[in-house]
């Protein structure tokens, strides 16, 4: 059993989780890591995502979470996301019709930044869907 750390995910709206677990695991901008207690720290942006975490008692849970922050220091570890959510708080349709209308939205625009935008929307809805389906 690995050695448990604090690890807290805040939102724009809420304190989403807040406890010990033995890791966590998540997409940052230059591929997936996996973080344990004593390690080295770094801030670094994080990616629209399944996050996997192991809680102190070896429980596995999962959660979508959008774009954000992750904050790796001695004391505890921080996410900052716009949202976050766990699989049985998602609406499947919702995210159903938000991947439709965005991928609508990728064909659609011709401006770059209105492109990414889109593709970023597709994303989310995608990784949403994914959690849905840990449910």
């Amino acid at each position: 059993m690995a050695a448990p750390f604090r690890f807290e995910i805040h939102t724009l709206y809420r304190l989403f989780f807040s406890g010990k677990v033995e890791s966590i695991t998540l997409t940052l901008t230059d591929g997936e890591i996996g973080v344990y207690a004593n390690h080295s720290f770094f801030t670094a942006p994080v990616l629209s995502c399944i996050l996997r975490m192991k809680d102190d008692k070896g429980v596995l849970r999962s959660a979508f979470i959008t774009d954000g922050i992750l904050e790796v220091s001695e004391h505890k570890t921080v996410l900052l996301v716009d949202a976050a959510e766990w699989p049985q708080e998602i609406d499947l349709d919702r995210a159903l019709a938000a991947r439709e209308k965005a991928e609508k939205e990728v064909g659609k625009t011709r401006l770059r930044f209105e492109v990414k935008s889109a593709k970023a929307r597709v994303r989310r809805a995608e990784f949403r869907l994914k959690a849905y389906e840990l449910k």
